[in-house]
C-alpha cells in the first residue's frame, strides 16, 4: 500500500462543510516540476549527471500519486475537472515517454523543465541554454503531438536576459520567477515595468511570466508557493496564507515535485546537513497535506497555466 493510501485512510478527503473555505471564482494553478529524486539541486554535489542512468527511477510511481490526488479533487469538486501543469524534465521524458503521454491524455498540460536540470545561470552560454530549451520543447511535442507553451527554469534561476532567450526559443510563457529573496539560487527579474494580467505579467504581445505565488506581509515576502516551504509550514497556517493570496489576487500558483511524496527514496548523506534537512523534511506527510489543503478550497477552478493565460487574455489561439 502506498504512503498516500495509508494517510488517506487516517485522514479521509471528506471535510465537514463548516470547515470549507469559500473562494468562488478564484483560480488554482497547480504545477508539478517533474523530476526524480536524484536530479535535485540539493543533492547535485553528491550525484553527478554521469550517474543518473544507474539510479533507481521512482518518479513514475510518485507522479501517479499526484495524478490520483488531482482525480480525487475533481471528484469532490462542482467546478469541473482539476487540471494541472507538469513541467517535465527532458531526460525524464526520454526515459519515460509513456508517463508523459498519460499525463497529457488525462487532460493536464505538458510544459518544459529543460532537459538536464541545470540552472540557467550554469549554462556556458545563451546558445547552450537555447539548445536545451529547444531540444526539450521538441522532444515533448514529439511525444504528445501538441504544442508546448510553457517553461520553468530549474531552481527558479531566471534573469531578464534569460526571459528573452526563452521567448526566442518559441515559448508563450515562463513560470520561473519566485519573489522570495532569501534563497540565493533564485534569479531576479524586473517585472515592475510590465503590465499585470491577473497574476501573470505581460512581457510582450506574445510572451508572459507567471510567477510563483508568495505571501506579502507588511512588505515582507514569505515563501508560500510550495516545495520545502510547504512541507515545513504547519498546514493550518499555510491554508490561511493561501486564502489571503486568493482574496488579494484571485488566483494562486502552487508547485510540488513528485519526490516530495516519497519518504522511501534513497538517503544521501554526503551533502551538508542543511541540504539534507531541506530535502527530506516531512516527506511522509506531503500527500496528506496536499489533498487536505486543496480539498478545502471549494469554489476554485483548477486550471493549467496555459488555460489561465487564456482567461486573462494572454493566449487566444
Amino acid at each position: 500500500m502506498s504512503n498516500f493510501a495509508r494517510t488517506e485512510e487516517l485522514f479521509p478527503l471528506y471535510v465537514p462543510p463548516v470547515y470549507l473555505m469559500k473562494s468562488s471564482g478564484s483560480h488554482i494553478l497547480f504545477t508539478v516540476d517533474l523530476e526524480d529524486w536524484f536530479q535535485v539541486e540539493n543533492l547535485r554535489q553528491a550525484i553527478p549527471f554521469a550517474s543518473w542512468a544507474s539510479r533507481e527511477l521512482r518518479v513514475e510511481k510518485n507522479t501517479h500519486s499526484i495524478l490520483d490526488i488531482l482525480d480525487s479533487l475533481q471528484q469532490n469538486s462542482e467546478d469541473g475537472p482539476a487540471r494541472a501543469t507538469f513541467f517535465v524534465l527532458g531526460w525524464i521524458a526520454e526515459h519515460l515517454p509513456g508517463l508523459v503521454r498519460e499525463i497529457h491524455s488525462r487532460g493536464h498540460e505538458v510544459a518544459s523543465h529543460g532537459y538536464f536540470h541545470r540552472r540557467c545561470s550554469d549554462e556556458a552560454s545563451f546558445g547552450a541554454l537555447e539548445k536545451d530549451l529547444v531540444d526539450s520543447k521538441n522532444l515533448l511535442e514529439d511525444i504528445t503531438g501538441d504544442p508546448v507553451h510553457g517553461y520553468r527554469s530549474p531552481s527558479f534561476s531566471i534573469t531578464d536576459d534569460l526571459l528573452k532567450v526563452i521567448e526566442a526559443s518559441g515559448y508563450s510563457y515562463d513560470s520561473s520567477y519566485n519573489s522570495f529573496g532569501m534563497n540565493r539560487r533564485y534569479g531576479r527579474v524586473d517585472l515592475g515595468q510590465y503590465a499585470k494580467e491577473g497574476i501573470s505579467i505581460r512581457i510582450s504581445s506574445t510572451f508572459h511570466e507567471i510567477p510563483v505565488s508568495n505571501l506579502d506581509v507588511c512588505g515582507r515576502i514569505l515563501p508560500w508557493g510550495g516545495g520545502g516551504y510547504f512541507r515545513l509550514i504547519p498546514l493550518s497556517l499555510f491554508r490561511r496564507g493561501v486564502q489571503t493570496i486568493l482574496k488579494r489576487e484571485g488566483a494562486y500558483l502552487f508547485y510540488i515535485h513528485p519526490w516530495e511524496l516519497d519518504p522511501g527514496q534513497p538517503r544521501i548523506n554526503a551533502i551538508p546537513a542543511f541540504y539534507r534537512f531541506r530535502h527530506y523534511v516531512n516527506l511522509g506527510r506531503t500527500g496528506y497535506k496536499v489533498s487536505s489543503l486543496f480539498s478545502r478550497l471549494m469554489g476554485c477552478r483548477f486550471v493549467t497555466c496555459r488555460d489561465y493565460l487564456g482567461f486573462v487574455g494572454g493566449i487566444t489561439e
